[in-house]
């Protein structure tokens, strides 16, 4: 009787001891529970310092962007101001009138009209004959200018053609210009040519420009 007793004392025990491994008794020491408490609070609450050297950049930038907006608006007003000065007003350019060559103007004048050769040169093979027209008669005047003559000083007549003269020339009416164009291969032993004209179809006036000095 004594041996089974003890026996079943011991393995209770042991079942006891089995079922309470592994639990603790709980910490009831006030300074445990401070600490416990601040590193709770620590966790939740970060306090973030800025390091020196971020708080300079971003004051310098904030300075930098004032004064470049404020550079700009001076530009802006300076423009304005340059804009709204009046402008001094430009002198009109003077009309520089060509010196005359030597002979010239070489002129006819019939019924009102004048026809007038004002200057001679060679350009490019060509011989340019600077001419001006003008009906100073109370009649508009028609010119066909393939009825243009034109000679030389030996009778001969040579081809030319006709730039810028005008068809019709109005009764009163202004100057015109324009050129008769020579070649100057028909020009070779040439030193004085004319030109003869009259109007179209009525063939009432008659325009001889004679003795106009080519010699080169």
């Amino acid at each position: 009787m004594l041996g089974a007793g003890s026996v079943s004392a011991f393995l209770g025990f042991n079942l006891g001891s089995l079922a309470l491994k592994g639990v603790s008794t709980p910490d009831g020491r006030p300074t445990t529970k401070f600490a416990s408490a601040k590193a709770s609070n620590s966790q939740q609450v970060g306090l973030t310092l800025l390091k020196e050297e971020e708080i300079l950049k971003v004051v310098k930038s904030r300075i930098e962007g004032k004064t470049k907006a404020a550079k700009s608006e001076k530009l802006e007003d300076d423009e304005e101001e340059i804009n709204n000065k009046p402008k001094p007003q430009e002198k009109p350019q003077e009309v520089v009138e060509e010196k005359p060559q030597p002979g010239f103007p070489v002129s006819a004048e019939s019924e009102g009209v004048t026809f007038a050769v004002q200057s001679a040169r060679y350009s490019g093979g060509d011989l340019l004959l600077k001419v001006k027209m003008q009906n100073k008669g109370k009649d508009s005047v028609r010119f066909l200018y393939s009825f243009l003559d034109v000679t030389d000083d030996k009778g001969r007549t040579l081809s030319a053609s006709t730039e810028s003269l005008p068809a019709e020339l109005p009764a009163n009416g202004p100057t015109f210009s324009g050129t008769v164009i020579i070649p100057t291969a028909l020009l070779d032993d040439v030193n004085k040519v004319s030109l003869s004209l009259t109007d179209y179809p009525a063939q009432k006036l008659k325009l001889d420009v004679s003795d106009i000095p080519v010699a080169r």
